[in-house]
């Protein structure tokens, strides 16, 4: 029977081995822990950069949106500029025979011994001065307007006084009177309003509104 002997240091090359099992261990985990370090950023980064893309893309979109709003606005008061004109343009329209309105019914209207000076109009309102012969034509005129006429309305008396200057071809005593009164719609601004709220426009032959029914 053979009894082996090892006289070599078995103890410290268990010991070497167990350190560089130890070194290799660590280096390993530091390898490893570098990885995961280093894929954790690359995920960060790229959400960062996908992030900071759509951030971008927003921006862009909200200056594209600027522009647009800023071109709707031009739009809008270009809009605004041309209605506006043709509303001025209407109104020019539908007013144009509104001196001759006036004419022809202070013609009619205006009783024997009633003399007009004056006429001056502003907007619908109409001022109107001239001499008189007595009160009582002052108060017929008054009523003419009120009653018989088509396109004058809602008369008043300003003032009446006995009158310091008079016509050359005059000999009596005169009175001197003011008076306003305001001027109905004309046919064809009536018209024109009935197309703006969609009323039917008027047929041919229909008398205007607001006047008076022809007698037969």
């Amino acid at each position: 029977m053979r009894i082996r002997i090892n006289l070599l240091p078995h103890r410290e090359a268990r010991r070497e081995r167990q350190k560089k099992t130890f070194y290799a261990l660590t280096l390993v985990s530091f390898v490893a822990g570098i990885a995961l370090v280093g894929l954790v950023w690359s995920v960060l980064q790229g959400y960062i950069s996908g992030q900071l893309e759509r951030n971008q893309y927003i921006e862009n979109e909200n200056r594209k949106l600027d522009v647009q709003i800023k071109e709707i606005a031009t739009l809008r008061q270009e809009i605004e500029a041309l209605r506006a004109r043709q509303r001025a343009v209407e109104d020019l329209q539908a007013d144009r025979n509104q001196p001759v309105y006036l004419m022809d019914e202070l013609t009619k209207q205006t009783p024997e011994g009633i003399y007009l000076r004056a006429i001056k109009q502003e907007d619908r309102k109409v001022n109107v001065t001239g001499w008189a012969a007595s009160n009582e034509r002052v108060s017929e005129f008054l009523r003419n307007l009120q009653n018989n006429s088509r396109y004058l309305e809602r008369p008043e008396l300003v003032e009446i006084k006995i009158a310091g200057q008079t016509p050359q071809n005059v000999q009596r005593r005169l009175f001197e009177f003011s008076l306003n009164f305001f001027l109905r719609p004309t046919p064809e601004r009536a018209q024109l309003q009935q197309a703006a709220r969609g009323a039917p426009a008027q047929r041919p032959g229909q008398p205007a509104p607001g006047a008076a029914p022809k007698k037969q």
